[in-house]
């Protein structure tokens, strides 16, 4: 995937941070919750934990919260309702759309998720109709600056088992095995490493760029209203932004 969209999106997500923490914070503490419910509450033999607290970590999440996430998962049962599923979708221009959610109640979220798409010029499309155009991958994003040497974050994130590392103009992208995303993640950190993401993210394996203004208008306010809707845990596309 081509670097500028994924920064694009990253530091559109971080100004939304700062306004909404507290929202962002309640979907990464439900994230937390249903990786204890399916493995434990222990990240050392639970990956999916272990992952969703590296997410959480990235995205500023206080520590303490996402122990009390883990400890309230562990002995709650009012996730128990709560059921992933995922939606797959072409946005205006023929964008391709993952959107995965967690929800206790189906019908409600797939009339809402229809109704964003279809409001904003795209339509929702059945299962697989675009997942096959994206890669599942662990990656991390770094941002430059002139305290890293950039021949050492190579070594050690090759070394740590990353599968490559892209050097852009403004960050360092690393890419993994999903498996491996934690044990490389666990690596940098201990080295010092500051993320701006880390997560097991969809890539996209080719990417699209719209040049009609009302098609770039739609297709941001689209992604705005899925990442503001409760369901809405993650959303994934390869729309390349200018």
């Amino acid at each position: 995937m081509s670097g500028h969209s994924k920064w694009a999106n990253i530091r559109h997500k971080k100004e939304k941070t700062d306004a909404q923490k507290g929202k962002i914070f309640t979907k990464l503490g439900r994230e937390i919750a249903m990786a204890v419910k399916a493995g434990g509450p222990d990240p050392e033999t639970n990956s999916r934990l272990k992952d969703a607290i590296a997410k959480a970590k990235a995205n500023n999440m206080p520590n303490e919260n996402i122990m009390r996430s883990i400890k309230k998962a562990a002995g709650d049962i009012s996730t128990d309702d709560y059921e992933e599923i995922v939606y797959e979708g072409y946005g205006p221009g023929g964008v391709a759309i993952i959107v995965e959610t967690l929800t206790n109640n189906r019908n409600r979220t797939a009339g809402d998720i229809r109704h964003i798409f279809d409001k904003y010029g795209g339509n929702l499309g059945t299962t697989g109709c675009v997942s096959f155009m994206f890669d599942k991958r662990g990656q991390i994003i770094i941002e430059k600056n002139d305290s890293i040497d950039e021949d050492s974050l190579m070594m050690s994130a090759l070394e740590a088992g990353a599968l490559d590392v892209a050097v852009e103009d403004e960050y360092y992208e690393i890419i993994t095995e999903p498996q491996d995303f934690s044990k490389v993640a666990d690596a940098l950190e201990k080295e010092g490493y500051k993320f701006e993401s880390a997560e097991v993210a969809m890539i996209p394996k080719t990417t699209t760029t719209l040049t009609n203004e009302e098609m770039i208008a739609n297709m941001e306010k689209l992604i705005e209203k899925l990442e503001d809707h409760d369901d809405v845990q993650n959303i994934y596309h390869n729309w390349e932004q200018g």
